[in-house]
């Protein structure tokens, strides 16, 4: 058996690797592709507009929401249907095993008759009415999917909007550690300092490079979920948001909440746009309606029919009228059903409405007390914590403060800043709470 030339081999490898390369590729272009896609989809400086936008166009629930309309829809179309009439064609007595057989038409009974049954009590123009009711509570309930979403797209928006600020903090701090550490190094140089203290101040580098890397991972996890909501496939999708946490200087409003924010017109504003509200009200008259359907189904329908007979040979017209007897069955199930519906409807109506004013509240107290928060850490504690590290800096810089003191200053001023922005996230998204409360997206308080 001959061995195979070098050529051989060598085009033997080449096409491996051209299969290797190809599979390569295929594998790489889907994932380019998607990422294309996704890029095309989300700007890259993305808007809260932009967000809400996005996740309303592309969110399963959203869609789930807008099928259930449809379904309801659909079953309106049912509802408003006629009863459809009954074709019935019987022969009878022909003399089918006897000799000589008769002629077909004239040797038989032959009946061919249309009935058609007769809905008494309304039921179509009530089953119609309660099919619009539900296709306005399906409808209502797709705006509170949204109303929901919106809500939790604003939050998650604004939760890259602090993992950013904080990761600008922890980014200042380090590289005022490092040109700390590019002092010092010029110091030990020259003798002003000893190694070990340059030392000390490198290994309390690693605290603030920890921080960095844990803001940076804060900041990835929180624009995967905004991605997540919005629907993107790629949840790796680079992206950067526009609004900060100062964004409409909501926070320097003076005064407490109840000063510039009617409770009471706004708890009534709810219960007049909030759609879950709406549905619930809703809800109630399909169950009316549903009651009084059930009610007029104890009362059958009557059936009227008509045709044309042929008795052996003679010609006669059929006319006919069933009426079922009401003996045994008027519908008391499906009475008490219909009613325990209607009585279940208004409790939920009712804990509906409790819960719409609740929420109202809650989210005034908590926008009130956030807006507090937010002016007192600005008034008592955010320059001065800035002005310690300053002047504790250029003290160590003179020699006239420690490292120690140096580092609890820049620590503090970190803290203080961290918790200034959780502040100004909370008061964003309380804001947004008590608009999403009233079921007015466009509220800023």
């Amino acid at each position: 058996m001959p061995l195979p030339s070098i050529e051989g081999h060598a085009i033997g490898v080449l096409m491996m690797r051209l299969v290797h390369l190809c599979a390569a590729v295929c594998l790489v272009s889907p994932l380019s592709a998607t990422n294309a896609v996704a890029q095309g989809i989300v700007p890259e400086k993305l808007t809260l507009e932009d967000a809400v936008r996005l996740a309303t166009e592309r969110h399963p629930a959203i869609a789930a929401a807008q099928n259930e309309v449809e379904i309801a829809q659909a079953d309106r179309v049912t509802a408003a249907r006629r009863l459809n009439p009954a074709f019935t064609l019987s022969s009878d007595s022909y003399p089918l095993f006897e000799s000589p057989r008769p002629s077909f038409g004239n040797g038989q009974e032959l009946v061919a008759r249309v009935d058609q049954e007769v809905e008494l009590t309304g039921r179509r123009r009530l089953r119609t009415s309660a099919a619009d009711a539900s296709i306005a509570v399906a409808e209502f309930r797709a705006m509170d999917q949204v109303r929901q979403l919106a809500l939790e797209v604003r939050r998650v928006y604004y939760q890259v909007v602090l993992a950013k600020a904080d990761l600008d903090v922890a980014t200042g701090a380090l590289g005022e550690i490092d040109r700390v550490i590019e002092l010092n190094r010029a110091r030990a140089g020259l003798g002003e300092i000893s190694g070990a203290e340059l030392r000390r101040l490198q290994v309390e580098r690693l605290r603030f490079v920890d921080d960095v890397f844990a803001s940076q991972l804060s900041l990835r996890n929180a624009r995967a979920a905004l991605l997540t909501w919005m629907n993107i496939p790629d949840l790796a999708t680079s992206f950067d948001v526009v609004e900060t946490l100062q964004t409409s200087g909501a926070a320097a409003l003076p005064g407490r909440v109840e000063e510039t924010l009617d409770g009471r017109a706004l708890r009534a504003q709810a219960l007049d746009a909030r759609p879950d509200v709406l549905a619930a009200r809703r809800e109630v008259a399909r169950a009316d309606t549903e009651t009084q359907l059930q009610r007029a189904l104890r009362t059958p329908n009557v059936t009227v029919g008509g045709g044309y007979k042929r008795d052996f040979g003679t010609n006669a017209v059929v006319l006919a009228m069933t009426v079922p007897l009401p003996l045994f069955n008027r519908n008391p199930g499906g009475v008490a059903r219909a009613e325990a519906e209607r009585g279940r409807a208004q409790n939920q109506h009712a804990a509906t409405t409790l819960g719409a004013a609740l929420d109202v509240q809650q989210a005034i107290n908590t926008l009130d007390v956030d807006r507090q928060r937010v002016q007192y850490i600005e008034r008592e504690h955010l320059s001065n914590a800035r002005e310690s590290r300053d002047i504790t800096l250029a003290s160590y810089r003179l020699g006239a403060a420690t490292l120690i003191d140096f580092l609890d200053a820049q620590r503090a001023f970190r803290d203080t800043t961290r918790t200034y922005n959780r502040a100004l996230y909370d008061l964003r998204v309380s804001q947004f709470q008590l608009a999403a409360a009233v079921g007015d997206p466009t509220l800023q308080p």
